[in-house]
């Protein structure tokens, strides 16, 4: 269960604002915009995606302590270190379906030296 950030007060996950301290959890009043809130002296932008590769057009970037769009870096990081690699025999497979028009032509091409000889 979540915590309000402010008051620590446990909230339920679909909450949009803190019964205690009234602080917003969700953008805009909506209950699916996630508002990710910055630590008491650090900003959001230093560990964003959108903020690394400058894609970002929030009004408060590099100085903001709220954002709906922020995405850790960190996180994305993590995710791609845990994803599952193919298969030997199936990476083979690929490469052989990528390449099929250059084995019908070395076929075709080796068909026709077995006629001629």
């Amino acid at each position: 269960m979540p915590v309000c950030p402010r008051c620590q007060q446990s909230i339920q996950a679909a909450t949009l604002q803190c019964p205690r301290c009234q602080l917003p959890l969700k953008a805009y009043g909506h209950p699916g915009i996630q508002l990710h809130r910055a630590e008491a002296d650090r900003f959001l932008c230093p560990d964003c995606t959108y903020h690394a590769d400058n894609t970002c057009n929030f009004p408060q970037r590099p100085l903001a302590k709220t954002c709906t769009l922020y995405q850790s870096q960190s996180a994305i990081a993590a995710d791609f270190s845990t994803a599952p690699q193919p298969a030997p025999l199936q990476l083979s497979w690929v490469w052989f379906r990528r390449n099929l028009a250059w084995w019908v032509l070395a076929g075709l091409l080796l068909i026709s030296l077995l006629i001629a000889i």
